[in-house]
């Protein structure tokens, strides 16, 4: 586990960002199409805090952010398979629609793509947010189920360039993911049952794809 300050992140991101030089390199000409990281850890771990600063540094010229929860499933549809008790976990979500993002992102044909974005006012998906116009040479993509490697998940790990794992205080995650939930209107006690049964029960399953993550950071 390694301890990196914002700036030198920004630095590694920026570096996935450069274009190859004229004997090869980095960039988005090495490989023939835009960057993608990957940012993951359990839920609670400041993924998508770390993900828009990178960008903000960045810029958006040069990176867009992609989550992976603009592919949570509607609600409608979660309470119609049964599901709806269960949100957020790996079964949850149009994994294979994500992965087809992934590909598009990768093959850019000179379009702008457009991606879901998650709102968390309305626990709804919202197609078409996202722009990501052809020039920008990164992606940022951040979610829990990056390096998950059961069924159709498996598919997202070699579409990464790079992927990081956040690994924060466990106290101090859990305190965070209570927060947020009563921040968007549950109630505390609601928020603490519903992180002990469903937001812990997906850290549990995250847990082992650390091994697969390039950089395991401790986030503090």
């Amino acid at each position: 586990m390694q301890v990196q300050t914002t700036t030198e992140l920004v630095l590694r991101a920026a570096a996935l960002a450069e274009p190859a030089g004229p004997t090869g390199g980095a960039g988005p000409a090495a490989r023939g199409g835009r960057r993608i990281l990957g940012i993951t850890g359990p839920p609670g771990a400041g993924k998508s805090t770390l993900a828009a600063r990178l960008a903000e540094e960045l810029g958006p010229e040069r990176a867009v952010v992609v989550p992976m929860d603009g592919f949570h499933l509607a609600q409608a549809e979660l309470t119609r398979v049964g599901l709806a008790d269960r949100k957020g976990a790996p079964d949850t979500f149009d994994v294979a629609g994500y992965v087809s993002l992934l590909h598009r992102l990768r093959t850019s044909d000179g379009a702008t793509v457009y991606a879901p974005a998650f709102d968390r006012s309305l626990e709804e998906p919202i197609a078409g947010s996202i722009p990501v116009p052809p020039a920008v040479p990164l992606v940022i993509t951040e979610g829990n189920y990056l390096l998950h490697d059961a069924g159709e998940w498996a598919a997202v790990r070699p579409l990464l360039d790079e992927a990081w794992y956040l690994a924060p205080d466990e106290a101090l995650r859990v305190r965070r993911l209570v927060d947020r939930h009563v921040r968007h209107g549950k109630e505390p006690a609601y928020a603490r049952a519903w992180v002990d049964r469903s937001d812990e029960a997906n850290a549990r399953l995250i847990a082992p794809g650390r091994h697969r993550a390039d950089l395991v950071l401790d986030t503090g």
